[in-house]
């Protein structure tokens, strides 16, 4: 059993999986399918993470399969950059659909049988209205809408007309065609839907042969009765359109009988998920692309260096509920934490360096002192890092006249030295401006490994690096793309944080950070979770801060 297939089967209870059990228990199903049915006009994001562990996890979990399909019926969004980001990212995730990939586009000629199906039974019509003039006789919520003066037209000028329309005899928004349900209905969804429109576009996979392409509506529905999908579950924003749905199913030739359930959507404080926004983002070059580290996209998750297995151990954690909530971004750090803390191997690395030198220690001289990878895991082992008479650390780690509860290095304090020696800071090397550059500190050499043979205890142990060996390195800091814990999605720019990321140039990391292979994250200890960045080179090293080891960006936020 893969990781993926028991974590579906420890997922617990949610009235998704009682339907589900329940249908097959009744006999109504013999197997489950299920589908995740992105569009491919974006990437995805953490919400639809939601969405495909929770069909591919139904489906791992009840024993039967779930289709990927791209309902790509507007091709003037879509591209093929899309689709490939796409199932990069859904096998990243954890999940694999095997054979069965499939794309609305692929059934193009049977819905446009089953739309001239509808013109003959007198259920659907071509209507030569403007959007304009649709849009003002579709009525409100509290009024009815008002018959198309075209909507009783005969059903061979309705087939001829539409063949035309099929043929490119007419530009774009000329004429579409309406579904005949209710203009008075209650449910707007309901009155006289479109079913198709002119749109004179190349398709990325059917290229110039259509002009005319299906709404979502009327494509959605009948892809999942093709695929013999059982259970079309998607986000409550689709509620109003089941009647729709079914309607559509009832009334077509169609194969199967699926049926829509819904769910909430996941939404997160300082967070968008809006794909216009998310569009808008990278268009408008407030981010550096889709896959920069502050997108909630999982292709920026991933460069962040969020762990797949933290994503769906996230998604089981918040459930699945049929009220649409907001979690809290801080829960999804938590588990991001949780996880890393415990798969992470740790290394050292000054983010901010300032110079110490050990007086008493011997110049040219230098040697290895044993660090653990892992303090929870001793199958992790070992390694070895040199100490020498010239150190880096951490220059928050230094006040030269601290306060009262500053029990880190100042003059005529001892600290310990991670994995290494006691010292005392003797003197502070100032430059002309009066910034420290230099400590001058003495070691005790008794004290290796940490431990005073006498007894004698410290209040703070330093990380540190050494500055004859330690490389060079960029570290980019993230905190949230947005100031407010609801953006306002229709002012966005005005909410960025221009504080959401911040670039350190002159790190300096332990050695082992150079020579590693490994793109997984690492803790950088006392600082946070850190990855190193595709921008990384030879020459150049920079790491992600994927999440710090507790939430200071709250605390800012709150002081704010």
């Amino acid at each position: 059993m893969s990781v993926v297939e028991k974590e579906a089967r420890e997922a617990g209870q949610d009235f998704i999986r009682d339907i589900v059990r329940a249908d097959l228990e009744s006999g109504r199903h013999k197997s489950i399918v299920t589908r995740f049915p992105p569009e491919p006009n974006g990437y995805l994001h953490i919400g639809h993470a939601k969405s495909i562990c929770l069909n591919f996890g139904i489906a791992e979990e009840f024993g039967g399969h779930c289709n990927l399909r791209f309902d790509d019926t507007n091709p003037t969004k879509e591209e093929q950059e899309y689709i490939d980001a796409i199932r990069r990212d859904v096998r990243w995730l954890g999940f694999d659909w095997g054979e069965n990939l499939f794309y609305a586009s692929d059934y193009f000629e049977k819905l446009y049988e089953w739309a001239e199906h509808l013109i003959r039974t007198g259920k659907a019509y071509v209507d030569d209205q403007s959007q304009e003039e649709m849009r003002a006789t579709r009525g409100t919520l509290t009024e009815p809408g008002t018959n198309s003066p075209f909507r009783d037209r005969s059903v061979e000028e309705n087939l001829d007309l539409f063949r035309r329309m099929r043929a490119g005899e007419f530009p774009n928004g000329a004429r579409v065609l309406r579904a005949k349900i209710d203009m008075a209905s209650g449910n707007i969804n309901m009155r006289d839907p479109v079913l198709y429109r002119i749109l004179h576009a190349e398709h990325p996979r059917t290229g110039k042969k259509w002009t005319i392409y299906p709404s979502y509506d009327f494509a959605h529905g009948q892809s999942d009765a093709i695929e013999g999908v059982t259970h079309s579950i998607c986000t409550l924003e689709f509620e109003d359109h089941r009647p729709l749905y079914d309607w559509l199913i009832e009334n077509l030739p169609v194969p199967s009988q699926p049926r829509q359930y819904e769910f909430a959507r996941l939404n997160l404080t300082h967070t968008v998920l809006s794909k216009r926004v998310l569009t808008e983002l990278v268009r408008g070059g407030h981010v550096a692309g889709w896959d920069d580290p502050r997108m909630p996209t999982l292709a920026g998750l991933r460069r962040r260096g969020v762990p797949p297995a933290a994503i769906r151990e996230f998604v089981r954690r918040i459930g699945v509920a049929k009220a649409n909530s907001t979690v809290d971004v801080g829960m999804f750090e938590f588990v991001i934490r949780e996880h890393l803390n415990r798969t992470a191997q740790r290394r050292m690395a000054v983010l901010r360096p300032l110079k110490i030198v050990i007086e008493n220690y011997p110049e040219g001289r230098c040697e290895e002192v044993e660090a653990v990878n892992h303090p929870e895991d001793p199958t992790a082992g070992t390694r070895h890092i040199r100490f020498c008479r010239e150190l880096f650390i951490e220059r928050d780690d230094f006040m030269e006249n601290p306060p009262k509860k500053f029990f880190r290095l100042s003059p005529g304090t001892e600290v310990r030295l991670r994995y290494a020696y006691f010292i005392t800071c003797r003197e502070v090397v100032k430059d002309a401006t009066g910034d420290v550059v230099e400590l001058r500190c003495v070691y005790d050499p008794t004290t290796k490994g940490g431990n005073a043979p006498d007894g004698r205890k410290v209040k703070a142990t330093l990380h540190w690096v050494s500055a004859m060996d330690s490389v060079p390195a960029e570290v980019r800091l993230y905190n949230p793309l947005f100031t407010q814990p609801d953006p306002d999605v229709a002012n966005f720019a005005t909410e960025l944080n221009p504080n959401s990321l911040e670039v350190i140039a002159d790190a300096r990391l332990e050695p082992a950070l150079a020579r590693s292979k490994s793109n997984e994250p690492v803790q950088f200890e006392r600082q946070g979770y850190f990855c190193p960045d595709p921008d990384s080179s030879p020459d150049r090293l920079v790491f992600n801060r994927t999440v710090g080891l507790r939430d200071t960006w709250a605390k800012v936020s709150a002081a704010g």
